[in-house]
């Protein structure tokens, strides 16, 4: 479930909205979402999404029929995205339709975060890579000591920005599994933060961007200072996905977004 489509349904629920529930009831073979995927249907607006295309056209304007001709009803359809709707998916799904007024704001609870995220830095690329998580299940904390780097909008709930000092202090708070990217704009404060990590060792994902070279430079450091060679390896720098040129910041944040994605249990 999309960030932020609880919180709007639930709004919808409270002032009375009229709207229908489409629901992926059951999914086999190739299909654009998985069962249990919801959107929410009312005569002038859509919540969610279940995959795009002809179906969900197909899906929005029988909703829509629904609230004209028999508000109150529901009912299920089992679709063949090949024959009927003219897909090469091949895959098959039902659909359920059902009034919004038969939900209840428990059952638009917030979707479980693929994983939690302290991200270090907001810079160009620590922007590109939050726009990019706006859209996803996750929990971010946002970590800067520069208030003046964060940019001016209004963050999604699951995004929090965090401006502290010092900000290697925060890593002690995080939960154990936690994910962490640094890339702060200062290579001393980068190192201050990666050996704080190091040093708790129960992080899920350890991700420092910067260079083959920065990567050499910064073992040495450590293992220096003590940290074993088996924690020092778990590190991932250069960061993202390989493969993927080009040092703009939104292509370095499609891959280390996609990285992050990879690492989930």
């Amino acid at each position: 479930m999309t960030p932020g489509l609880p919180a709007a349904v639930r709004a919808w629920l409270q002032a009375g909205r009229a709207a229908m529930v489409v629901e992926v009831l059951e999914a086999r073979g190739s299909v654009p979402r998985e069962a249990g995927t919801r959107m929410v249907v009312a005569a002038d607006q859509v919540l969610g999404t279940i995959g795009g295309g002809h179906l969900e056209l197909q899906a929005i304007a029988q909703a829509r029929k629904s609230l004209a001709e028999a508000p109150g009803s529901s009912f299920r359809q089992a679709i063949a995205l090949g024959p009927a709707m003219g897909q090469c998916c091949g895959g098959a799904l039902t659909l359920r339709w059902s009034p919004l007024a038969a939900t209840t704001s428990a059952d638009w609870c917030d979707p479980a975060p693929r994983f939690t995220l302290q991200l270090y830095g907001a810079g160009h690329v620590g922007r590109a890579i939050v726009r990019l998580l706006e859209g996803i299940a996750c929990r971010v904390q946002w970590i800067d000591e520069r208030e003046d780097q964060f940019p001016p909008v209004v963050l999604p709930a699951h995004i929090e920005k965090l401006c502290v000092e010092p900000v290697e202090a925060e890593v002690r708070l995080a939960p154990p599994g936690a994910f962490y990217l640094v890339l702060t704009h200062s290579h001393d404060l980068d190192l201050a933060i990666t050996q704080a990590i190091l040093q708790r060792g129960d992080f899920g994902y350890l991700g420092l961007i910067g260079s083959k070279t920065k990567r050499s430079r910064f073992e040495h450091r450590f293992e220096a200072r003590g940290i074993g060679r088996a924690l020092i390896e778990r590190i991932t720098c250069p960061i993202g996905v390989p493969g993927i040129d080009g040092k703009e910041p939104e292509v370095i944040a499609v891959a280390v977004v996609a990285q992050l994605l990879q690492r989930v249990d």
